[in-house]
């Protein structure tokens, strides 16, 4: 922060008065500033125009400057900067944001270096929170970097600088060939000059993110051009420090904006990732299963395990330019098949041998059996027959139904995985939603659509969300959700919450426990009462 002599006295609007230059950017500069009126410090973004443009085109830059700052104003939420105001001064718009107290990130990256994988996770998860709420009001933010997140002095991540954002259905702030953004942070599809989405804000995080845990971004140049090139045709670089962040990071950083998760799905991961948890994204087309710390989540079987980083990914592309995909794809996909038959050929020996045996030994019904186990061997178990083996008939078996058609949908399960966000409080009571104890549940269902009938349930008994309520999974979308709780209990005590599912198929979560101590409880008829926690829950992605 510098002063600027003479700046106390030049007035923006009659009614800002500029203090002293915060940063500046290929955009303009940022000034703290005072609001006369209502006497409180604003942050003024004083918006420049390139030098290159004629009147007219830098009249229409600025008028479109000034609509969207005010599109952009109509994002309201904790992790984006407030926007109050947008002013003219000498035919240029000033826009007139909350003051941040606090550092840049890339400030922050400078003095203390690389972060953890987990601080590095907690800050994208409010990143993309912030997205998230801007991409919902049809605001593409355009320029996520570190300079332009802010870790505030009260906590707060707070999202800033939209200066440069579009609005769905607007017409764009460039000129032919120019480059707005900061090179290396430009997703794949704006850096060829295709219109960009949702998910070209998805690839700057996943470069943030990427440049936080690492120190350094993945495809910086010497020059904004080899930059650019780079974006597009390199192979993401090998992460080496991000650890559990990783699969996250290559999610996001997919050439393919279709194949980048949704970004509910990356910020649900995010969070894990924060509270100690792991990822585990499968090969190909965007698919995760999420694991969590705590009790073993066994996973799927339709996930395959994550090949060899030499083998996926890594290295160079030879053979011409890297359209984006994996390379060496086709020798994973084709060792696969080679397992794959090895594996069918043994299948058939052993049912061709027992099949001998069978014949041999003479099968009063005609019905041949399953194979034989060795004694050493354990029994096998059918789901739902404790201890009890379960033979597999023929087709030809008098009485035995046939077996499912291969097109047949997959049955229909709900399971639940409940992770703790924060696990005690303790302070005042009641304790406040924003540090109360808070918990995440996990649904996963077995196809979609589906609507899930579920309600939160105390050690007691009493729960502090007691409705039952559905959480829909729409056709075709995603069969994750998660939906986040907050305990807020007036009395010191501890406790533990699961979830109960009631359809489309029973199920419950494995229950956590939580705990608050009061520095003051509030007397009920003079004495104290036992714990009564009440709570909310909320779905989000």
């Amino acid at each position: 922060m510098s002063e600027v002599p003479g700046s106390e006295q030049r007035l923006i609007a009659g009614r800002y008065r500029l203090l002293s230059s915060l940063g500046r950017g290929g955009m303009g500069v940022v000034w703290r500033a005072r609001d006369e009126v209502l006497g409180r410090e604003v942050a003024v973004k004083e918006v420049r125009a390139p030098a290159a443009l004629d009147a007219a085109e830098e009249a229409r830059l600025y008028a479109r400057l000034e609509r969207e700052a005010w599109a952009a104003a109509r994002v309201s939420h904790r992790n984006v900067v407030t926007v109050y105001d947008v002013a003219t001064e000498d035919g240029r718009p000033w826009i007139v944001m909350e003051l941040v107290r606090g550092l840049a990130l890339s400030d922050v990256l400078d003095a203390e270096g690389p972060l953890s994988p987990q601080r590095t996770a907690r800050i994208g998860a409010e990143v993309l929170a912030a997205l998230r709420s801007a991409h919902d009001a049809g605001v593409l933010h355009r320029d996520v970097k570190p300079a332009n997140v802010l870790l505030a002095n009260d906590g707060r991540v707070v999202l800033t600088d939209f200066g440069i954002a579009t609005v769905a259905g607007t017409q764009t702030l460039t000129l032919t060939g120019e480059v707005v953004g900061s090179p290396e942070f430009l997703a794949p599809e704006r850096a060829l000059g295709r219109t960009p989405g949702p998910a070209s804000d998805l690839w700057s995080l996943g470069v943030l993110l990427y440049a936080a845990v690492e120190g350094h971004s993945p495809f910086r140049q010497d020059t904004p051009l080899s930059t650019l090139r780079a974006v597009v045709d390199d192979a993401l670089p090998p992460p080496r420090r991000a650890g559990p962040l990783t699969p996250v990071i290559e999610g996001l950083l997919r050439k393919d904006p279709a194949e980048r998760p949704p970004a509910e799905e990356a910020e649900h991961q995010l969070r894990l990732v924060a509270a100690g948890g792991t990822v585990r994204p499968a090969p190909g087309r965007y698919e995760a299963t999420t694991v969590a710390v705590g009790p073993p989540v066994i996973a799927p079987t339709s996930v395959l395990p994550r090949p060899p980083a030499g083998s996926v990914g890594g290295g160079a592309a030879t053979g011409g330019a890297d359209d984006g995909r994996r390379p060496h794809t086709g020798a994973v996909v084709s060792a696969g098949v080679v397992v794959l038959l090895l594996v069918l050929g043994f299948l058939v020996y052993a049912l061709v041998r027992d099949n001998g045996r069978d014949h041999g030994g003479g099968s009063a019904s005609g019905a041949s059996r399953a194979p034989s186990l060795s004694p050493s061997a354990p029994p096998a178990t059918s789901a739902g027959t404790p201890g009890g083996t379960s033979p597999t008939p023929s087709p030809s078996t008098s009485g035995a139904s046939p077996s499912p058609s291969p097109s047949s949908p997959p049955a229909q399960s709900v399971e639940v995985d409940l992770h703790v966000v924060r696990g005690s409080y303790q302070g005042r009571c009641p304790a406040p939603s924003a540090s109360a104890p808070s918990m995440v549940a996990v649904f996963t269902v077995g196809r979609a659509p589906a609507d899930v009938e579920y309600r939160w349930v105390t050690r007691d008994g009493r729960s502090g969300d007691p409705d039952w309520k559905t959480l829909s999974f729409a056709s075709g979308g995603p069969r994750t959700r998660q939906v986040a709780h907050t305990e807020s209990p007036s009395h010191s005590g501890s406790n533990e919450v699961h979830v109960e599912v009631r359809g489309p198929v029973k199920a419950s979560s494995a229950p956590v426990a939580y705990r608050v101590t009061c520095e003051e409880e509030t007397p009920t008829g003079g004495t104290s009462s036992s714990p009564s926690p009440t709570g909310s829950a909320t779905p989000s992605g």
